[in-house]
């Protein structure tokens, strides 16, 4: 028997980590970002594209989000929620 597993893309990835931390106080973008890389090592999406679906989902799901991933220089982080 064989059994044929569909594709996950990335923005269902995202989708799906927006909605399992739906009870949480709030999402971080950060360790989404680091969870789909781990789910997805071979994503070819740049950090900001990451966030940009992370938050697209956060928005429709009501779900709060930290933006804590650290910039381009390593030493700031933005939050928001």
């Amino acid at each position: 028997m064989a059994h044929a597993f569909h594709s996950v893309t990335v923005e269902k990835a995202a989708e799906a980590y927006v909605r399992s931390r739906g009870k949480a106080g709030f999402l971080s973008i950060a360790l989404a970002i680091r969870a789909i890389r781990t789910l997805m090592p071979a994503c070819k999406a740049t950090d900001h594209e990451l966030e940009e679906l992370l938050a697209e989902a956060c928005i429709a799901h009501r779900v709060p989000v930290a933006f804590d991933i650290t910039t381009g220089s390593g030493s700031e982080k933005r939050l928001h929620s």
